[in-house]
């Protein structure tokens, strides 16, 4: 009887975790920043899922899946995609139409077509193009999308430009002298390094993102939270609960064990 309680038990665990992991692969979460010449969309959780039916989370299921849920009207009325030489483009992005000038980007590097698979966490950054004869727009980025620091600390960011070296390989290189923005007040300067350090007095979420008098930059972001209390405490305190649970786990281990012996 116990043999059969016990295949029956590991029968539906497997169960479960099958089904879990089917619906896992169904939908996943992605990171969407989207500018419009200025930030309309800044690092926000999307759930994206198949929406053309082609088994595959790409580029273009992120991007209809982000107007779905931030763009007023929708997919409809926000986005659209053609397919050319080179695959599936798009029309319009927020609204905008322009030709065909777009980027996009998936964790800071370029991606060839809207049907690039994605992956679950993936960060995507699509811009509508300023210079859309010449196309000097620069994509750049922070080295962190995300930070956490305690009331009165400080957090240093480094941002990135990508661009071209002399024989047209591409390179990464420190962005010198651009204005870094707090909620969208400017409040300090890249130095050589492209590094810059912030200072935050109040707790709350903030948007940082950066500007240049000399290039035209694809707007960066990075979410930096502050708490009241600092990162070290929250992860004491996790480490402590999940130490409870693994010594309730084991004493509920033993007792069965005892018991089992009790009944044999």
């Amino acid at each position: 009887m116990k043999k059969i309680f016990v295949f029956i038990l590991t029968a539906a665990m497997l169960l479960c975790a099958f089904s879990l992991q089917t619906a896992a692969a169904d939908k996943i979460t992605v990171y969407v920043t989207i500018a419009n010449g200025s930030l309309v969309m800044t690092h926000e959780a999307i759930t994206v899922t198949d929406i053309d039916g082609d088994d595959l989370i790409t580029l273009y299921d992120a991007l209809y899946c982000a107007h779905e849920a931030k763009f007023e009207g929708g997919a409809a009325a926000g986005f659209d995609t053609a397919t050319g030489d080179y695959g599936l483009y798009l029309l319009k992005l927020w609204g905008v139409e322009n030709g065909g000038s777009y980027g996009y980007y998936v964790n800071n590097a370029a991606f060839a077509n809207l049907a690039g698979e994605i992956k679950d966490g993936d960060s995507l950054a699509a811009f509508v193009y300023q210079d859309a004869v010449g196309y000097s727009d620069v994509f750049c980025y922070f080295d962190t999308s995300t930070a956490s620091v305690a009331e009165g600390g400080s957090v240093t960011l480094t941002l990135l430009s990508i661009g071209f070296d002399a024989d047209w390989n591409i390179a990464v290189v420190p962005t010198e002298s651009a204005a870094v923005s707090v909620n969208g007040s400017d409040l300090s300067t890249t130095d050589a390094e492209g590094k810059v350090t912030l200072v935050f007095d109040t707790t709350g979420t903030y948007v940082i993102s950066a500007s240049s008098s000399t290039q035209t930059l694809v707007p960066p972001v990075c979410i930096v939270t502050v708490s009241a209390t600092t990162p070290e405490t929250g992860d004491t305190m996790i480490v402590f609960v999940t130490a409870m649970m693994l010594c309730l786990i084991a004493a509920a281990a033993v007792l069965l064990a005892r018991r089992n012996s009790y009944e044999k």
